[in-house]
């Protein structure tokens, strides 16, 4: 980030340098949706990212609450009754229940095992009962009775703006368990509350006397002349049609769409329609935007995405007309700047989240993509569909009562008050905030506090997770567990052939049980002083991962090498999964050695923990170096079970790994696979993505001068299209395609027109 305030960047250093989970606040404009970012962009922590509803976990890049933890929907009772599971036609569970219907697949329970950071976005939204059940679920899943399971959570959002929804019937019930529905209503924040950080400077808004009014609208403490300032601003009577630009903020989702169909309707000229593209899985419930886009020459229409191209020119919630439309182009105009730009369809992805099976730490996976043209028609939205989005021209059509928060949410959507229209008079009553909420923002962290609790959980930090390195309880525990599984095998059984190779192994793990926990009392006392010597943490760390390093680094290959034969033989599948959910928790604390000792040098160092200084290229490479190791071995060991250049085995394939790089962009990705030979319709199916999307990353590498043209047009082709270019006057390929017909595909014009200064 260019600028941090002094409350992000104490935001960034507890997610980092601490386990202790943060409340993440802010007034609109504040910047929370770009601190999220930055943070899941340099953290070096395995984050999962859910949200409570779909467009949000879409629009965080994540995916949401109840099927990252395979929640039902439901009302959640935190007790351990037996309920019914139907009450009036509302649903209910409890932790018995909840229990008893609960399975999870390996990979999502493998997410969660290895899960260092939840971030929780639009929290606002959360319910007290379902952040109650997601505690439940991760410390049964993690086996940890620790908050959580022992993660730490930033919770995000803005409670005086969007609030949980609770049927009454519900509440009903629900009173009986909680004060209020908010997230901190939750028993598990009760008991462990997070550190309530706010995020205070306004990048929105630039008017101090605005900012005022909003601050007193916000906080409760609206005075009259905040009223009568705001009610300068009231045109009942104002003509929408004879001023372009405005957008009509009104409560209802009906008002809204009328407004917009009937100006639409009132347009002259041809209705164009246009569809999205979608590969793979992407249920409809998530849609960014409606499916059906209709336009016609005149349209008043909003941008709902920030431009991700350099030229960044548009962001989310710019206004322009349309001005020229045909079947595969939209050209809209922005009047005020005099300036019009074509409208490129916009990529949303559908992620899941994996386990990268060599480094342990968890990787986003695409499961499908919705591409569409990332603007809708704006002559009127909803005061709840505009949040988080900027307007510089905006009329207010709102009643006289409003929900806690909605006048807030709807004018600090303006930049400032000259773009603000009233069409009726504000009134005193029934704009309150939500007085629970306002009583917990007085929890808000003093600078102070933020000072010394950084320091106290740095250190803490520190301590636990190094304790957390040399604890081989867990990994011992499941040694004894697979040991003591063979003895319900039938003397005979293709299981029970391989005791004595198991016996070997905990035989060899349970020596390490009594160092460990020397190493880890010794650990407490060194952290117990005042003043940490950490030439001395670093020296007895070093020492501890020699000792134990060489003990467990033979286990993981001999492990391995039996997965390797194992995946050979018929009928061994249950065995077979028994062997990687051990490699999962061994390789994993061979992993975890290495960074202890990385921990330990960065805070001999002075340097704060970062994604750059703790994960190492030893850590990237050392399952796959192992691989090749056993790989070899294995010929020599196992040679009649080996096939001249096998690559299939009955339970698994062998694969070519890669270790973590940053993520890239979704056009370097599509460079990427271009450099290998892929075509353009070979890296849409790879990508799950429709050709014609590739064909724009294509435009963009053509305009960037990354890749030439003739990599991609025959030279002959390129001929006729530069006739063809003769008489362009740089703005619409409407006509050139009219006038060639299909001489010419639209995605040949316009990666010709890539190649032009205009």
């Amino acid at each position: 980030m260019e600028f941090l305030s002094a409350e992000a960047s104490y935001t960034l250093r507890f997610i980092n340098q601490t386990n202790k989970s943060v409340f993440l606040t802010g007034k609109a404009g504040t910047g929370k949706t770009t601190l999220l970012k930055e943070i899941i962009a340099t953290t070096h922590k395995n984050t999962v990212v859910v949200a409570p509803t779909g467009i949000a976990a879409l629009n965080a890049g994540g995916v949401t609450i109840h099927s990252m933890f395979q929640l039902p929907f439901a009302v959640f009772l935190p007790d351990n009754k037996d309920v019914a599971n139907f009450s009036g036609g509302i649903k209910f569970e409890s932790r018995i229940s909840l229990a008893r219907h609960f399975k999870m697949n390996n990979t999502k329970r493998s997410v969660i095992r290895n899960m260092e950071l939840l971030i929780i976005d639009e929290v606002s939204m959360l319910r007290a009962d379902v952040l109650d059940a997601m505690d439940f679920m991760m410390k049964r899943v993690r086996r940890n009775e620790q908050p959580f399971g022992g993660v730490q959570v930033l919770f995000i959002g803005d409670l005086l703006q969007l609030p949980p929804v609770v049927k009454n019937e519900e509440w009903q019930l629900l009173k009986n368990y909680y004060n209020g529905m908010f997230f901190f209503h939750s028993h598990i924040i009760q008991q462990y509350p997070p550190l309530y950080i706010e995020l205070d400077i306004i990048f929105r808004q630039k008017d101090s006397e605005f900012i005022d009014v909003l601050n007193n609208l916000r906080q409760n403490k609206i005075t009259k002349n905040d009223i009568d300032l705001l009610n300068q601003f009231v045109q009942p009577e104002f003509d929408l049609k004879n001023n372009k630009g405005y957008i009509t903020l009104t409560t209802h989702n009906v008002k809204a769409n009328t407004i917009n169909q009937e100006s639409l309707l009132e347009l002259k000229g041809k209705t164009y329609s246009y569809l999205p593209n979608i590969v793979g899985e992407f249920p409809d419930k998530i849609f960014p935007l409606d499916e059906k886009l209709e336009l016609k020459v005149g349209a008043q229409v909003m941008f709902i995405k920030n431009d991700l191209n350099f030229d960044k020119q548009y962001f989310n919630g710019k206004m322009g007309v349309i001005h020229s439309l045909s079947d595969n182009e939209i050209l809209v105009h922005f009047p005020e700047e005099s300036k019009t730009i074509e409208v490129e369809r916009y990529e949303w992805q559908n992620i899941r989240f994996k386990i990268n099976e060599n480094t342990k730490e968890v990787e986003e996976e695409v499961i499908g993509t919705f591409v569409h043209y990332p603007i809708k028609l704006a002559w009127a939205i909803t005061v709840h569909k505009s949040q988080g989005l900027t307007f510089d021209k905006a009329a207010l059509d709102v009643s006289q009562v409003f929900a806690p928060g909605q006048a807030y949410v709807a004018l600090s959507r303006l930049r400032s008050l000259k773009g603000l229209i009233l069409l009726s008079p504000i009134r005193m009553n029934g704009i309150s905030s939500d007085e629970g909420v306002l009583n917990y923002s007085e929890n808000k962290a003093t600078d102070v506090i933020l000072e010394e609790s950084l320091v106290k959980e740095t250190k803490n930090f520190l301590l636990q997770t190094l304790l957390k390195y040399f604890d081989f309880k867990e990994l011992i525990q499941e040694w004894r567990n697979h040991f003591y599984s063979y003895k319900a095998e039938a003397p005979k059984s293709p299981k029970s052939l391989h005791s004595k190779w198991a016996k070997l192994q905990y035989d060899k793990m349970v020596e390490l049980e009594i160092p460990s926990g020397k190493f880890m009392s010794q650990l407490y006392k060194i952290f117990s002083e005042n003043e940490i010597d950490f030439n001395f943490v670093y020296e007895r760390c070093n020492a501890a991962y020699n000792y134990f390093f060489k003990t467990i680094d033979v286990i993981a290959e001999d492990l391995l090498l039996k997965i390797e034969e194992v995946k050979r033989i018929k009928k061994v599948k249950g065995f077979y999964d028994e062997l990687l959910v051990l490699e999962e928790l061994h390789i994993s604390a061979v992993l975890q050695l290495k960074k202890a000792i990385q921990l330990a040098k960065i805070r001999l160092e002075g340097k704060e923990i970062s994604k750059e200084n703790l994960v190492s290229q030893d850590m990237q490479v050392y399952k796959i170096n192992k691989l090749v190791t056993v790989a070899e071995r294995f010929r020599n060991e196992f040679a009649t079970l080996v096939e001249e250049n096998e690559e299939v085995s009955y339970y698994g394939k062998t694969k070519k790994k890669k270790s973590k790089e940053p993520k890239k962009s979704t056009i370097e990705e599509t460079l990427e696979l271009w450099k290998e030979n892929l075509s353009i319709y070979e890296i849409a199916k790879k990508r799950k993505l429709t050709p014609e999307t590739i064909y724009n990353h294509f435009t963009k590498l053509v305009q960037m001068e990354i890749v030439e043209l003739s990599d991609i047009l025959s030279h002959e082709k390129i001929k006729d299209l530069e006739k063809a270019f003769k008489k362009y006057d740089g703005e619409s390929l409407g006509e050139l395609k009219s006038l060639h017909g299909d001489v010419f595909s639209w995605n040949e014009l316009r990666l010709y027109r890539a190649t032009l200064k205009v």
